[in-house]
């Protein structure tokens, strides 16, 4: 009997109570290396692309370091520093005409002394979007009537100026730059979405009168350019009021760019509706709710989640159309990099070519804020019908 106890207890000394730690992955499926062979070397067609693109980096890029950066001149005080001279016999980016001409890309002509009435206006502004866009801010209530209500009233009276408290008065016909771009795309982006949503929901209505209403204005508006609405806006809106309540050219190129984006965001909004099962109606319906009730609160956020890359795509096209309000007058942040440019004082190979790679570097870093803050609600929305 001890014989078999023992052997019993020879045997169970080699049982492992605990199961050996997991082994690592292949290096070759993980880490940086696995990535790069699941996306840029998996098969002979991937391989191909990846080398093509590496090429048209190692072509594209050098170049345009060269000129932006390591030939660049940072300094200086006139056309002499960006010209090739002894000892610098090839100039780049001349980012000393920036630095001067900064002030008037941002403000335009509006008066030096009532600037910081524009920087409030952008420090309002950011202080509203970053409300809207932190999803987990506090009292996002409160903030969807400072973005929409006292943000737009406050900066009514701050750049255009109220005598009664101290403010004095400055024309639209002063504002450019910066300034001008960032009010053209806000006041589109924010007018075009309800626009389009009442567009959008008047092209499916059983009302004969409002759906035909809805699809000319929508086709009309969709079948010529932003140029042709704006000229029309320039000129027909002065026709409808009498002539000491004319708008001014800003508003009309205001009028002209909400019209025009919130019929290309009708279609992206009836792209949506039309995305969701005829059942989600039928059971809005079933539990007693209105037309109204129905859309607010069952279909349209549904249509609009699905429709958030569109949405993002038709505000990035307006925020970079926002350059063709220049035919009509409107100094923008393009037309005062053109003006600037003209400049005897600044006129040098370089410097052209420098103000449109700084007008692209900002527009690039506005689109690309978008694009990348759209990725982001998207993964989260994403993430919650996973959970």
């Amino acid at each position: 009997m001890s014989d078999t106890a023992s052997v019993t207890d020879a045997r169970t000394a080699f049982v492992r109570v605990k199961p050996f730690d997991p082994l690592p992955p292949p290096i070759a499926a993980s880490g940086a290396i696995g990535w790069l062979r699941q996306n840029l070397f998996s098969s002979a067609f991937n391989i191909a692309l990846t080398v093509l693109c590496v090429l048209l980096v190692a072509w594209a890029v050098p170049p345009l370091l060269k000129f932006l950066v390591i030939d660049a001149v940072w300094s200086g005080a006139g056309r002499a520093d960006c010209l090739p001279g002894p000892g610098r016999p090839e100039v780049g980016a001349c980012w000393a005409f920036v630095s001067e001409r900064i002030n008037f890309f941002t403000y335009g002509f509006y008066p030096i002394a009532e600037r910081w009435r524009v920087d409030v206006f952008f420090a309002l502004l950011a202080a509203g979007i970053g409300w809207m866009a932190w999803l987990e801010a506090p009292r996002r209530d409160l903030g969807l009537i400072y973005f929409f209500v006292l943000m737009p009233a406050a900066s009514f009276i701050l750049l255009l100026g109220w005598p009664a408290i101290g403010l004095a008065p400055v024309s639209t016909a002063q504002w450019g730059g910066v300034l001008v771009t960032i009010v053209v795309a806000a006041v589109g982006m924010v007018a075009s979405l309800p626009l389009g949503i009442l567009l959008a929901l008047g092209r499916r209505s059983q009302m004969p009168a409002v759906r035909l209403f809805s699809v000319i204005f929508i086709e009309f508006v969709r079948g010529v350019p932003l140029i042709t609405v704006l000229f029309m806006a320039s000129v027909m809106l002065p026709l409808f009021v009498p002539d000491s309540w004319s708008p001014d050219k800003l508003l009309r190129a205001l009028v002209g760019v909400a019209l025009f984006a919130s019929a290309y965001m009708a279609e992206v909004v009836r792209a949506g509706l039309q995305a969701i099962p005829k059942g989600q109606y039928e059971a809005a319906l079933a539990v007693g709710l209105s037309y109204w009730q129905t859309m607010r609160l069952i279909i349209l956020p549904q249509a609009l989640k699905i429709t958030i890359p569109n949405i993002v795509n038709t505000y990035i096209g307006l925020f970079k159309d926002t350059t063709l309000v220049f035919i009509v007058g409107i100094f923008d942040f393009l037309k005062t990099v053109e003006a600037a440019r003209a400049d005897p004082k600044w006129a040098t190979p370089g410097t052209s070519t420098t103000g449109y790679a700084f007008a692209a570097i900002f527009y690039l870093i506005f689109c690309y804020a978008m694009s990348r803050y759209a990725r982001m609600i998207e993964a989260r929305l994403a993430a919650g019908e996973k959970r």
